[in-house]
């Protein structure tokens, strides 16, 4: 079935970041909506949604929602609702809502809070700096499945994002905050390290990255241990009462964050200002320098068996390269310097390519193309695409299960219109295709 449910609004021109085309008409498919493609089928099942009070799956607390994790266990799962400073956990097997936890920190969580690491200092005296809402925007976990960490995006009151974030630890036995560390403007990604020791979380706002130091199984342990600079860090003296745009303006925009299985090194891409992946050196604790050659406007990085994958937003690209070719070109690098690497492997598909994920096999991976309102389904051996099915319009974040049998999608609003939403799809393998 291909039928769609496509809205009568079309609304204004909006400047898509890199694509510089106006926005997409609004649409949402229909249950039963499928891709058949050789070895694989994938089916839309539903959705928890917030745009239409006549349409199935109806809930208000899904507002905005950004990202959504799998719970590794496979009970639940977590969607971080960035304008409605929530996540919202639901039960894997019925779809029931469990919680909604909030991110409105005032001063009763007080003692939630890390000691200040003094790599994060304000640069304006607020009233209250501890008293906000927290905009959710990614999510890892760690201690096997046991902590879920949650960066926000910014203090509700630091308008421009240039003031030091923050980033809530929620435990996922009981679905409640317990721990709230500093970090610096506009955190996007947060990454475990494969041995579980390290976090990693990049801030969009200033070209840095915030490492931590999570070994104990005591969470009164954990603590900052650098805040390292990618080539030159922001100078943010912006206005605290008129907005500007810090989406576009905020040098490299570092996005997609991930450890090589090693753990030695951290790599980092950058989504604005020349592009590449920055490379920091785990073991020295310092960033080495920046390798090109990977399309421009790169958002999303995994490591899969051997393979770099990287997401190219804009121009709508899945784009792969080995390893070991890879750290060739890291051995290369001085210390500050670019390396170009060529060789990458180019996979069209729809435009906007925002968050991958891969299938615990390998085999398959599904990219959300945003302005496209499209899931696509790339052949990771041969970097083909198998072909695309509708979304809710503009997704932008997803997770796939252990077992590979199940797809979320997050559809995220645009000024109060589009997806609002988190579909399901169901994955079946199709044998001896």
């Amino acid at each position: 079935m291909n039928k769609l449910f496509l809205s009568v609004s079309v609304w204004g021109a909006f400047a898509l970041m890199g694509a510089g085309q106006n926005t997409p008409p609004e649409v949402h498919p229909a249950p039963g909506t499928s891709l058949e493609a050789p070895g694989i089928s994938v089916t839309f099942m539903g959705r928890k949604q917030n745009y239409d009070k006549s349409v199935d799956g109806l809930d208000g607390d899904v507002h905005s929602p950004k990202s959504v994790n799998i719970l590794p266990s496979g009970e639940k799962y977590y969607v971080n609702c960035l304008e409605g400073c929530a996540t919202v956990v639901f039960d894997c097997g019925t779809g029931e809502k469990l919680k909604t936890i909030s991110h409105r920190i005032d001063t009763t969580m007080a003692s939630l809070w890390a000691p200040e690491s003094g790599l994060f200092p304000f640069k304006h005296v607020y009233k209250q700096p501890d008293v906000f809402g927290g905009k959710p925007v990614e999510g890892a976990f760690s201690h096997g499945g046991k902590y879920l960490w949650v960066p926000y995006y910014r203090r509700t009151f630091d308008i421009n994002a240039q003031e030091p974030s923050a980033m809530a630890v929620i435990d996922t036995e009981k679905d409640t905050i317990i721990r709230l560390f500093e970090t610096g403007p506009l955190p996007k990604m947060v990454a475990c390290s494969n041995g579980g020791g390290l976090m990693a979380v990049s801030h969009w706002g200033d070209n840095t990255v915030g490492l931590l130091d999570i070994s104990s199984e005591d969470p009164l342990d954990w603590h900052y241990t650098a805040c390292l600079v990618v080539d030159y860090k922001l100078k943010l003296d912006l206005s605290t009462k008129v907005p500007v745009n810090r989406d576009l303006n905020s040098g490299y925009c570092l996005r997609g964050t991930v450890f090589t299985p090693d753990d030695r090194y951290l790599l980092v891409g950058c989504m604005g200002g020349g592009g590449g992946i920055a490379v920091i050196d785990i073991e020295k604790g310092e960033y080495l320098g920046r390798i090109m050659g990977a399309r421009p406007n790169l958002r999303h990085l995994l490591i899969h068996d051997g393979i770099i994958y990287a997401s190219i937003n804009s121009s709508g690209y899945v784009q792969s390269i080995p390893l070991e070719k890879f750290m060739g070109a890291v051995a290369a690098l001085g210390k500050g310097m670019t390396a170009r690497l060529d060789g990458w492997t180019s996979c069209k598909v729809p435009a906007g390519a925002r968050t991958i994920v891969i299938s615990p096999d390998g085999k398959y991976i599904f990219a959300a193309c945003n302005f496209s309102s499209k899931v696509a389904v790339v052949d990771a051996a041969k970097m083909v695409c198998l072909g695309s099915l509708q979304a809710d319009s503009y997704p932008v974040g997803m997770d796939i299960s252990d077992d590979g049998t199940t797809l979320l999608v997050t559809s995220q609003a645009r000024q109060g219109r589009g997806g609002n939403c988190v579909g399901t799809y169901s994955i079946r393998r199709r044998m001896g295709l």
